[in-house]
């Protein structure tokens, strides 16, 4: 008995000690008290990345070699300072987290709808001469990706280099496990990231939670929208669906086409860069403000995507208005959105009225009270299911990408965006935003006290848990 209090109690200090998440801390924290053998075995089981190693070499090596692929133009970043510091200071802290440069000359499209963006997606994909690279956490056979794969097939008979990846949980349970050889068949180069493997890998962290598409260096998407049917409302799933996306069109593209070329690469033996970053592209002089499209990777130190919602609230002034399907937060997050609207910064949050999970959905309101003790305006779309991951802030500044308020997004999966500063589109995602919130509910205290008890005890017990599920 002595020895196992010995080893439960080195076990914790081996954790306190840990650059673990101090949430996840606590998480261990009490698995291991409370399981001690089972605990420290899960723990070692999940922090050895069993499966990830190579993955984990290939990211690294791919990051390295492609450091520099972009430079930086030092007047752009200059002129972005004169504008903005804060804001120019972030951009600078993400140039150190990757490739990832501030760019001018980019127009910015944003859709209100996955039905808008589908639609303009295959008028794009229809023009494409070049390339079309696609890069979707979810592809599953439908109107949708019929409708795509059929322009897919006609363009690859063209000659042009179509290449798709999709992440290994839709191998395996939406598509079959010879679907890449099916498009090849079609001439479309295929790859499936990460395959799930059961028992053998942790797997289930470390997804592929991008959405890219990237045609001929001119055009790139990305957003919340996937390639499946409830993502254009074909099919009903949880109510409505709401989701948004971006059309990047100018120099900002090659970030994206570079964020592709990355995760194609890493098990390519010969590595194409320069090919498709030098394609020419049409820069659109008149386009206001500033871009700079980003991803973040959960194999490394630096938690880019939670930094930089991070780094937005506590540089607003006015208001930061949010959208995500999910809140499940750490204790950082949670400071800031407290933080700011303390400050007196209007910080309103639209989350779903119809959840896709009913875990999530009741940890997300374990959140509900401190954040309305601090001032943070709940709303619940009650038409559906809120699927968009949007951040805007005083009129000036905005993100859209694929990047959720929850732990999995923000420390567990490959995740991507474009941050946009004073770019003309930054008024459609706020009029899209009170468009959304009003037909949205407002969450009162009232209402978290008359929450049924069986949500209060799921999201107490889970919260527990949280930074493994």
């Amino acid at each position: 008995m002595g020895g196992r209090v010995l080893f439960t109690f080195g076990m914790v200090i081996y954790l306190l000690n840990s650059r673990l998440n101090p949430t996840a801390k606590i998480t261990w924290l009490i698995v291991i008290m409370l399981l001690p053998v089972f605990g420290v075995l899960l723990f070692c089981y999940t922090q050895s990345n069993i499966g990830h190693r190579a993955v984990k070499k290939w990211v690294n090596a791919v990051i390295a070699e492609t450091k520099t692929s972009i430079l930086q133009d030092a007047d752009v970043l200059k002129r972005f300072a004169q504008e903005n510091e804060g804001a120019a200071s972030l951009a600078r802290y993400m140039r150190r987290s990757g490739c990832f440069p501030v760019y001018e000359n980019t127009a910015v499209t944003y859709f209100p709808s996955g039905e808008d963006k589908f639609q303009e997606m295959l008028v794009r994909l229809a023009a494409a001469k070049h390339f079309i690279f696609m890069e979707y956490f979810i592809v599953s056979e439908g109107v949708m990706w019929g409708r795509i794969l059929e322009i897919l097939a006609k363009k690859a008979a063209e000659g042009v280099d179509v290449r798709v990846m999709y992440d290994g949980s839709c191998e395996f349970s939406l598509l079959p496990h010879d679907y890449p050889k099916r498009l090849r068949a079609l001439g479309i180069r295929c790859k499936v990231f990460a395959p799930v493997a059961p028992l053998i890998s942790t797997h289930y962290n470390y997804r592929d939670h991008r959405k890219i598409l990237v045609i001929d260096g001119q055009f790139a998407f990305t957003g919340g929208v996937n390639l499946a049917d409830e993502y254009i409302n074909q099919k009903e799933r949880f109510g409505h669906w709401k989701d948004t996306a971006v059309l990047l069109k100018g120099e900002a593209v090659r970030s994206f086409t570079l964020m592709f070329l990355q995760m194609w690469n890493m098990d390519e033996k010969k590595k194409e860069y320069e090919t498709y970053l030098s394609y020419p592209y049409d820069a659109d002089k008149r386009a206001k403000g500033w871009v700079i499209p980003y991803g973040d990777c959960p194999l490394d130190n630096d938690k880019l995507g939670e930094r930089v919602y991070m780094d937005i609230l506590n540089r607003s002034l006015k208001y930061v208005h949010i959208m995500s399907p999910y809140l499940i937060l750490d204790g950082e997050t949670e400071t800031a959105l407290k933080f700011a609207a303390e400050r007196g910064v209007e910080v309103v949050l639209i989350l779903p009225g119809i959840p896709d999970k009913k875990v999530p959905y009741a940890l997300a309101k374990t959140h509900y009270a401190p954040l309305l003790e601090a001032g943070v305006r709940i709303y619940e779309y009650t038409p559906g299911f809120v699927h968009a991951k949007v951040f805007v802030c005083d009129d000036r500044e905005a993100v859209v990408g694929t990047i959720n308020l929850d732990y999995r997004s923000l420390y567990h999966h490959f995740e991507c965006a474009a941050y946009m500063y004073e770019t003309d589109c930054i008024a459609d995602i706020e009029a899209d935003f009170q468009k959304t919130l009003s037909a949205s509910e407002m969450v009162t205290m009232e209402k978290v006290h008359a929450e049924h008890f069986s949500v209060k005890m799921t999201g107490y017990l889970m919260k527990a848990v949280a930074p493994l599920m």
